[in-house]
């Protein structure tokens, strides 16, 4: 806890930092003014692109006709080095005047969502409806829009700006492009993600989670003829039983959540078969882990005692515990340069930032050690992952342009 004389600042490194930043921040910020302005005055363009990429179906690993898109869309803007990597990421470089580590501004092309569940972007009164809209049809506009900015306004930066359209964030991706990307790049500075709506958020704090598929075999048979023989739904239920009463830390925060689970033939059969899903979250990769130890534990006294109660002479039930899921986690403290940075460009748009916990494409970064945060691209949206997500674009060029000042100071800064 702080003391008293902290709070006021006195001696107060986090104070200290803050003033700073601050200061550097409004240089920049009113330095881009003339830019700012632009930004509402293209505004319409940004909202365009938006819609024109949420039209094209992306869905986790398959996402090559909007990178294709991507592509096309840096090579308009005149950025360097367009490339496509081994991961499907979509590369473009805003050179720097310096050789100094670069910046990395990223925003996710794929989207939860089926091939088939993706349409014409729809309009009800000011909000836009479509699957993905907000995520992330608006996070690809705001960074090519700030791409766009800084290539045609003419902004000078000691460090180069990598704008990557990454694959695989969502879901079973498992931030498959952000994890190939990073662990290949280099040396980084800082790593900004541009990740659905919203101006106030500033994810610091990196969710991690470790997803596992845990099976259950065994010989099954009639319900009633085979009855004895060990049942893998029976230590399935056991196990998912146990695993809900395992205690959770509260601080930090960690969750263990069994999403999925199935198996069996008919009513009247004993299942040959067992499974269930399993989500361990925290923002601390040591308690994740130690969950997991927990959990596999758990599954094999289950078959365990399964086994030992079964009918002489009978086959035993067998395991496996598969890992489908590693999100890494990490934190960047709030008085980190970068998060101080990003606080200040927010307050000076006229939002109060808000700091928060999320897992996104930054987690990669922050567990690597790089200061690496998220923030949304403006405007408000909702539902989203449903089929009824939209966007309104209320006060969304703010977004562009506290995108466009983050990124600039942070490639002055860092």
């Amino acid at each position: 806890m702080e003391s008293p004389q902290a709070k006021k600042g006195a001696g107060n490194p986090v104070a200290a930092t803050a003033t700073e930043a601050g200061r550097d921040a409004a240089e920049v910020f009113a330095r881009l003014a003339p830019l700012r302005a632009l930004a509402v005055q293209h505004d319409d363009s940004t909202v365009a692109a938006q819609i024109a990429v949420t039209e094209i179906p992306a869905p986790t690993g398959e996402e090559t006709a909007r990178g294709e898109w991507v592509a096309n869309q840096f090579a308009r803007i005149g950025l360097h080095a367009i490339d496509v990597d081994a991961a499907g990421n979509v590369m473009a470089t805003h050179r720097g005047r310096t050789d100094a580590p670069p910046i990395v501004v990223c925003a996710h092309l794929d989207t939860v969502f089926p091939r088939d569940a993706i349409g014409a972007v729809k309009r009800e009164g000011n909000r836009l409806l479509a699957p993905g809209i907000g995520d992330n049809g608006r996070g690809l506009a705001v960074m090519l829009a700030t791409a766009s900015a800084m290539k045609h306004g003419g902004v000078s930066t000691a460090r180069a700006v990598r704008f990557v359209a990454t694959t695989g964030e969502e879901g079973h991706g498992d931030l498959r492009g952000a994890k190939h990307y990073f662990a290949s790049c280099g040396d980084i500075a800082a790593a900004i993600a541009i990740d659905g709506t919203g101006e106030e958020r500033i994810v610091h704090r990196a969710v991690g989670s470790r997803r596992l598929r845990v099976t259950i075999d065994g010989p099954g048979g009639h319900s009633w003829s085979d009855y004895g023989v060990a049942n893998p739904l029976h230590a399935s239920a056991v196990a998912i039983s146990l695993a809900s009463a395992l205690h959770l830390p509260e601080n930090p925060q960690t969750t263990l959540t069994v999403s999925r689970t199935g198996g069996g033939l008919s009513v009247n059969s004993i299942p040959q078969r067992a499974w269930f899903e399993v989500d361990i979250r925290s923002v601390d990769d040591p308690t994740v882990r130690q969950l997991e130890t927990a959990l596999r534990g758990i599954v094999e006294s289950a078959v365990i005692e399964a086994n030992a109660r079964r009918r002489a002479g009978t086959p035993a039930l067998t395991c496996t515990a598969e890992l489908i899921g590693d999100r890494p986690a990490g934190v960047l403290g709030a008085d980190a340069p970068l998060v101080q940075a990003a606080m200040a460009v927010t307050g000076l748009g006229g939002v109060i930032p808000e700091l928060a916990t999320a897992s996104t494409d930054a987690n990669v970064p922050l567990s690597m050690g790089i200061p690496a945060i998220t923030i949304g691209g403006g405007g408000n949206g909702g539902d989203v992952h449903t089929l009824g997500e939209w966007y309104s674009n209320e006060h969304g060029a703010r977004g562009v342009a506290r995108a466009l000042a983050l990124v600039t100071l942070s490639a002055e800064r860092h």
